[in-house]
């Protein structure tokens, strides 16, 4: 039998042999998989190859997927199948509520009137109070959802007084198109794209509905093996954001090229209200508080299946 002070002598040398595996888990990333979506800073990053050349001394390479929303990003990002991505603020709350391993690790502010709810130029949908009883398409578990409840709830109506269609932007706008659906809630650039149709009309934009809040997320074995790469990613993607937001012409025709959109309507997504890509930064307290509020009234709704607490899942920096 061995004895206590066997057991901790043994305990002790075990600890020490241990230390060298740990190093070797902590070692730091070679390969940094991002997920990325056709707007904002990371497109941008990733045309200009900034994120290439920022780890290129270190033998760290970059690898990309594309996707067309948030959900399906959260769903790679929390299963470990990338480390690094951007979102909008509702697609994080059902990646949680689903435990996948992420944490947020920074945000992004798209302009105030980034989402917008368009119906046919011969509706008969004036306001949004009409709104009810109709068929109103968006992704569920997007950052559009969050603005379809928001602004069916200024015209006092709940989810349930809309037929609530589930589509991503590609189905959605082709559904759109043939009037399968009646309304539409979207983000840019779908929205400007859409919007540039004679045949749609603007009903409203999300300016004074929701408040505009972006988010970065961060694998959590990822991030907590690797904070030094997610803090220079942040850095990085902020000084590509400051120097495309002080030349928009430049800017305009990058990202025409990147999505194939037209720079005229390139253009709009980049000189909304409160257009600023050069906002990157941490997580606040106030983009805490936001996801808090907007965690339980999808809850309370009966959206999430559960009460999250947003905090357990906010990697902070270490102080330098």
């Amino acid at each position: 039998m061995i004895t206590r002070r066997q057991g901790l002598k043994l305990a002790a040398a075990l600890a020490v042999t241990a230390l060298p595996f740990t190093r070797t888990a902590w070692a730091q990333a070679k390969t940094i998989r991002i997920g990325w979506q056709k707007f904002g800073v990371l497109a941008l990053a990733k045309q200009q190859g900034a994120l290439e050349k920022r780890f290129a001394d270190r033998g760290i390479t970059i690898e990309w997927s594309e996707f067309t929303s948030g959900p399906p990003l959260l769903e790679a990002l929390g299963a470990g199948s990338l480390d690094f991505g951007p979102t909008g603020d509702v697609p994080p709350l059902f990646a949680q509520a689903a435990r996948g391993d992420l944490v947020y690790v920074g945000t992004y502010k798209p302009p105030a009137a980034f989402h917008g709810i368009l119906v046919h130029k011969d509706s008969a949908i004036k306001t949004l109070a009409d709104l009810k009883g109709v068929k109103l398409a968006y992704k569920r578990g997007s950052s559009a959802h969050n603005f379809a409840f928001k602004a069916l709830a200024k015209a006092g109506l709940t989810p349930d007084d809309v037929e609530n269609v589930d589509l991503p932007p590609p189905d959605a706008a082709a559904a759109f198109k043939t009037g399968s659906v009646d309304a539409w809630s979207i983000w840019d650039p779908y929205f400007a794209i859409a919007e540039k149709d004679p045949n749609a009309r603007l009903l409203t934009t999300s300016e004074g509905i929701v408040e505009a809040w972006g988010y970065f997320l961060g694998n959590g074995a990822f991030a907590s093996q690797n904070p030094e790469l997610i803090t220079e990613i942040l850095d990085e993607l902020a000084k590509v954001g400051t120097a495309a937001q002080a030349d928009i012409e430049a800017t305009t025709a990058a990202l025409s090229e990147i999505t194939g959109v037209p720079a005229d309507v390139t253009r709009v997504t980049l000189t909304r209200a409160g257009s600023d890509l050069g906002k990157v930064g941490t997580v606040s307290d106030e983009a805490v508080a936001y996801q808090q509020a907007l965690a339980d009234d999808f809850h309370a709704l009966g959206v999430l299946p559960k009460k999250l607490t947003i905090s357990d899942i906010v990697w902070r920096p270490k102080a330098s």
